[in-house]
């Protein structure tokens, strides 16, 4: 019997890389899952393979099931359709695992505002936008999880003086984690109330080879020997989307953190484990 065997889990981001796995194993425990990304088919996007229809061939191959839902997230008439689209599909929704996540790595002085405002629509407003139209099915049900893929890019370079000047253009992006970590805690402190709800949030403990990490050149490919294989970003997920309410809620955690905490791995390094987290995973 899978750990989600009935349950109506969306992910979001899943054309490619953590996503992909996220729905791929998620399914494979049994979820009936809604796949959302803007890449419905394979080579629409530019840069980066990957698409919808492959992601939902791959689960449906391997026996799970799953449909493909092509959204602008960033946009939330489109929040609303497609979470309406779950519901008409397979029923109210379970889980919400909030992965899509855009960045440009670009110097604050470099970045256009129209840029900065797209990346908060995508990395903040459409959790929150996702979150609270979800919440209307688990509310009730009192039973529910809301998973936010975070980033490592959420722990700032500390207060100066600074002996390191690179530029790694991580900057607003940062932001927009360290905000999705902070609305995490707030809104698994609201929700707490009703019981059997958990919203959490996790983050790689290394850098994970993806097509959007090799394009961007923060790993060296998809062997590089430092990077963390999508698989236990997607375990982390899996667990954070199956476990007691009680035991994870307003958790803010890293992916080999958590899995060793609970047993589900011998071993781990990393954030989290070998280097400190963000604040709010101490807190």
């Amino acid at each position: 019997m899978g750990k989600l065997n009935g349950k109506v889990a969306i992910v979001t981001g899943a054309s490619r890389g953590i996503g992909e796995t996220i729905a791929a194993l998620f399914a494979a425990e049994g979820a009936k899952v809604l796949c959302v990304a803007r890449t419905l088919n394979e080579g629409d996007h530019r840069f980066l393979e990957g698409s919808l229809a492959r992601t939902v061939e791959r689960i449906e191959a391997a026996g799970g099931e799953a449909m493909a839902f092509a959204a602008d997230i960033s946009n939330e008439p489109e929040c609303l359709a497609l979470v309406q689209a779950a519901r008409a599909a397979y029923g109210p929704v379970d889980i919400l695992v909030n992965n899509a996540a855009l960045s440009y790595y670009l110097p604050t002085m470099d970045l256009a505002t129209n840029r900065w405002w797209r990346c908060f629509a995508v990395n903040v407003h459409a959790p929150f936008m996702l979150s609270k139209e979800v919440l209307n099915d688990m509310i009730p049900r009192k039973s529910g999880a809301i998973v936010n893929i975070s980033s490592g890019s959420g722990i700032g370079p500390g207060r100066g003086p600074y002996s390191d000047h690179a530029i790694r253009g991580n900057t607003m992006y940062g932001a927009t984690k360290a905000a999705l970590e902070r609305f995490t805690q707030g809104l698994a402190q609201e929700v707490a109330r009703h019981g059997g709800i958990a919203i959490s949030a996790v983050s790689p403990s290394n850098l994970v080879a993806t097509p959007g990490t090799i394009h961007h050149k923060l790993v060296t490919g998809i062997d590089d020997p430092v990077a963390e294989p999508p698989s236990t970003m997607a375990r982390a997920a899996l667990l954070l989307a199956s476990e007691a309410a009680e035991r994870v809620n307003g958790r803010v955690t890293y992916s080999q953190q958590i899995l060793k905490e609970f047993g589900w791995i011998a071993d781990a390094h990393g954030r989290g484990v070998t280097s400190r987290g963000s604040g709010f995973s101490e807190i």
